[in-house]
Order: C-alpha cells, then sequence, then structure tokens
C-alpha cells in the first residue's frame, strides 16, 4: 500500500515571534520558526500505523517556502519513506485554491492507493485545500475519519466519520482522499535512529515549473484575497 501525506510547515506558535510583513501584511515566515503543522503529523501517523499493518510505504507532498526541507525532515524522521516540495518564490502569497491547484499538479504525476490531509492548518484555519485536491483530482472525500479501514482486495476504504450524534461509515473505492483526526492516535516522537535516517532520504524539491497546472493562475498575483490591515486585540482585563 502506498499512501501519500499532504503536509505543510507552519510557523511555531510557541516561539512567539509571529510578525507581518509592513508592506504587503503577509506573514514574515523566515523570521519565524516552522513546525509540521499539528493536523498533518495525525494524518501522518494513521499513514504510518496503516502501513506498519498492511505493508507499504508513506510519502510526503508539500508547496512551502525554501526553508521547507528542515521541516520536512522531521515528518520523515517520524518514519515515511521520500517526499516531494514544491517551492517557488512566485507561489508566495498563495491562496487555498492556488495551493489545491499546485499540489493537485504535483499529485497527477504519483501513483497511491489513498491520500491523507490534516483538516486544517494553523496558520489559516480555512480547512478546504483537501476538499479542493480532492475535486481536482476527482477522487472521493471522506472527511473527519476517526478510524481507517482499507480493504485492497476489494479495492475499496471504509472510514468512520466523525458527526454531531457520533459517526457515520462511508465507504468508497480507492485512490480516496482522507481527511484525518485527532481520534486517529498520538503523533509518535521521532526516534534517534530515524532522525539519522531522514538525513539519507529523498527530498525532491521541484519549481512551479515542473508542476502541470494547464492555464489555471496560481501564486501570489493570482490571489482572489489581501489582507488589508490588522491590529492586536485590547488587552485583557483582571
Amino acid at each position: 500500500m502506498r499512501i501519500v501525506v499532504l503536509v505543510k510547515p507552519v510557523p511555531d506558535t510557541a516561539s512567539g515571534g509571529e510578525r507581518l510583513r509592513p508592506d504587503d501584511r503577509r506573514l514574515d515566515r523566515p523570521a519565524v520558526p516552522a513546525v509540521v503543522n499539528a493536523n498533518d503529523e495525525y494524518a501522518l501517523e494513521a499513514a504510518l500505523k496503516l502501513t506498519e499493518a498492511h505493508g507499504g510505504e508513506v510519502v510526503l507532498v508539500s508547496m512551502a517556502g525554501p526553508g521547507a526541507p528542515d521541516t520536512m525532515r522531521k515528518a520523515l524522521a517520524m518514519g515515511a519513506a521520500a517526499g516531494t516540495l514544491v517551492t517557488d518564490d512566485s507561489l508566495a502569497g498563495s491562496d487555498t485554491l492556488s495551493t489545491a491547484r499546485v499540489l493537485a499538479g504535483v499529485l497527477r504525476g504519483m501513483e497511491y492507493d489513498l491520500l491523507l490531509a490534516g483538516a486544517d492548518t494553523s496558520d489559516g484555519g480555512a480547512g478546504v485545500v483537501p476538499a479542493g485536491v480532492a475535486t481536482l483530482l476527482g477522487l472521493p472525500y471522506l472527511s473527519y475519519a476517526a478510524k481507517i479501514e482499507p480493504n485492497r482486495d476489494a479495492g475499496t476504504v471504509r472510514v468512520n466519520r466523525i458527526s454531531p450524534t457520533g459517526y457515520e461509515v462511508l465507504e468508497s473505492p480507492m485512490p480516496a482522499l482522507v481527511v484525518a483526526t485527532q481520534a486517529l492516535g498520538e503523533p509518535r516522537y521521532p526516534s534517534l535512529k530515524g532522525i539519522m535516517a531522514a538525513r539519507s532520504k529523498t527530498l525532491e524539491t521541484r519549481t512551479l515549473a515542473d508542476v502541470t497546472v494547464a492555464d489555471q493562475p496560481v501564486g501570489g498575483a493570482a490571489a482572489t484575497s489581501s489582507v488589508i490591515g490588522s491590529e492586536a486585540p485590547p488587552p485583557a482585563r483582571l
């Protein structure tokens, strides 16, 4: 079984150093330490458990800035076999649609049984990129999974999707995109052996020119929204 996990380096909120650039009000990412998005770690953990149970490998796909390889190595240290990173100056400031288009462009050239993603990212919180990727690729979309049960013989996957009243059981053919939740289990800590092994694992870096997005506009220049102002919240009253 081959599972692709979408991961994103995001600012480390624990660093307390988040700040916006004065010219365009975008986050000054190089000035803030990056970590793997927490919800993506849950997706990665779920993928690793599935391959441990059924065999196969886990690979990573990401669209991020030039400093992303260091962060992705941390995800490789958890147990992923390899990764692909798309990084290009023109992609800075991309909106969710651009991000979905670029990720879908990478995935069109890959083979996999399952595609896993976190519910959202801590730096955006939109939670729509996985649905966008599934739509662009024509994949079944199984959201908010608390349990994932692939059946390779039948070529199907069944998930328990969290609902307000408990959960719903959904089944679809593979390949399919599954949105992971924290109910799937706590992410593991990378071992020293895993950290050492991650240094030699393949992390392919591509530019936008290497990705097929047809004539679809992508990148900051194509973004349909922008930040026009910001202000700090008022101090808390004790």
